[in-house]
């Protein structure tokens, strides 16, 4: 029988941020002592409600989950008003959590499909894509709604929650990819850490990206999908010697986005906070702890939600491209400069530079752009060395090559990501040897800004060099870009490196 309540904010609140509602209860399926007869198949409950503008940005829904339930499945669906021009309209997430509680960071996560489905179900054998499998367990559970913007006349909603009783399934051992691959020893590595599949708001399975991987000449890939685990172990038989898969996160708070990249199978990081609430060092070292690196994601996307707030300094790297080369990517590739400059007068450490597709769909391309990686074997551990050590240059696609580094006069060298150490009066120079990028042009890029350009050959193929000395350039970093498309602003980028700083440390 379904039963309708209206739920009003008038629940006492929870955490900040945060709100509880009122209980919805169910009969227990199992007979009573002294009755005979089966309980009902499956039982049913509407629950409806209205947030105001201004709403928490979690609101929790408890739900009594009695003995004998082997199936929860929820569907939602709230009102989306006309709004002017310029209003932000409704949107809600939503996702669940068992009756291990809600925690911040706790063990009770069950799955998160953000708005990207209204409905979904778990049992033991077998979920929706982005929830996990496991025992339903009697207690209270939680379905979290996170209304994401609301309009100015409220968001009304209305979750239905369906038990379905019988014995429990077995939950299936996940199968996750292993850590390394055969590769070719100490070598430049190319991959794309950020990539959505249909387990979170992607609408590829993760059999198309593994194949759009190799068809981009990738080496590894990362899944992160936005707050949910539920993807590392649908991977199983696409990874092989010529593809490593590492799993990941992309924990997706109100305040930025940051790829966790290569944290271990199944480990969850939490996402439900904000800049002003001083926790993000908090779930950075917790990424960490979890074997991942921390980078932060499209720093300056227009996105609601998406642009970075919480600092770099927590960050282990940061996504200066992503996707299709635009005027956000140019904001942050700026930002990062300056970050190099701060490091070269001593003020800072330096924090080096990636770049990935965040392909969800077609027409999205998997590897536009990828990192290259110079690492000693093709594992996680190695890869994650290099890119903290900035042994990295950025591509727009495999058909991109190219080499960098510095050289002394008496013969010393340093490349991508290094240090030259030399006097501050020596000359040195930085070559570029690039291939595949027809009609683009070479520049070198210091912290007086970019300094020299020389156009490569119409083959794409060509070596470009220039001389400074340490007193004129505390790094040499280098850029190759198609020809502009704006007056007075460069041509969107086609390759990038890391830098080569100058002087003795």
């Amino acid at each position: 029988m379904e039963r309708r309540d209206v739920l009003r904010l008038s629940a006492a609140a929870g955490a900040a941020g945060a709100m509880t509602l009122g209980r919805v209860s169910f009969a227990d399926a199992a007979p009573a002592a002294g009755q005979s007869g089966d309980g009902p198949a499956e039982q049913t409950r509407t629950v409806s409600g209205h947030l105001p503008t201004g709403a928490p940005d979690f609101v929790y829904l408890p739900v009594e989950v009695p003995h004998g339930v082997r199936e929860i499945a929820v569907s939602y669906r709230y009102d989306k008003p006309a709004v002017p021009d310029g209003t932000v309209g409704n949107a809600c997430d939503i996702g669940i959590f068992d009756e291990r509680g809600t925690e911040l960071g706790g063990a009770g996560f069950r799955g998160w499909s953000g708005g990207a489905r209204s409905e979904f179900f778990l049992r033991a054998d077998d979920a929706t894509p982005g929830y996990l499998p496991g025992p339903v367990n009697p207690g209270t559970w939680h379905i979290a709604l996170s209304p994401y913007t609301v309009a100015p006349q409220g968001l009304a909603y209305e979750v239905t929650i369906t038990l379905r009783h019988g014995p429990q399934g077995k939950t299936p051992s996940p199968v996750y990819p292993p850590e390394r691959a055969r590769g070719r020893g100490r070598a430049w590595y190319r991959g794309d850490n950020h990539l959505h599949s249909i387990y979170s708001d992607g609408k590829r399975t993760p059999a198309r990206i593994a194949e759009l991987a190799r068809a981009a000449g990738l080496d590894f890939i990362t899944t992160s999908e936005h707050n949910t685990t539920a993807g590392h172990r649908a991977w199983e038989g696409l990874w092989g010697d010529d593809l490593l898969i590492l799993t990941g996160e992309e924990v997706t708070t109100r305040n930025g986005h940051v790829v966790a990249m290569g944290t271990d199978p199944g480990a969850f990081i939490d996402w439900r906070y904000r800049a002003r609430d001083n926790a993000f060092g908090k779930y950075a070292r917790a990424i960490r702890r979890s074997g991942g690196l921390v980078i932060p994601a499209h720093p300056h996307a227009t996105c609601i939600g998406c642009n970075w707030k919480f600092g770099l300094n927590e960050a282990d790297a940061v996504e200066v491209w992503n996707g299709p080369y635009g005027p956000d990517d140019e904001a942050t590739l700026a930002e990062w400069d300056n970050t190099l400059v701060a490091h070269a007068r001593g003020r800072a450490d330096w924090l080096p530079a990636v770049g990935h597709s965040d392909a969800h769909r077609d027409p999205d391309v998997v590897g536009l752009p990828q990192t290259v990686v110079l690492a000693d074997d093709l594992s996680r551990r190695a890869l994650q060395d290099g890119i903290r050590a900035g042994r990295v240059w950025i591509a727009e696609s495999a058909r991109i090559d190219l080499s960098f580094g510095v050289t002394g006069e008496r013969g010393e060298h340093a490349g991508t990501g290094e240090r030259l150490a030399v006097p501050r009066t020596a000359k040195v120079t930085a070559r570029l040897k690039v291939s595949g990028a027809p009609g683009c042009t070479v520049s070198f890029v210091t912290d007086q800004g970019r300094l020299y350009s020389a156009p490569l050959p119409p083959s794409g193929n060509g070596t470009v060099s220039w001389q400074s000395t340490p007193d004129y350039a505390s790094y040499i970093r280098a850029e190759v870009r198609h020809p502009s498309t704006t007056a007075g602003l460069p041509g969107p980028m086609a390759a990038l490196t890391n830098p080569v700083f100058l002087g003795r440390s």
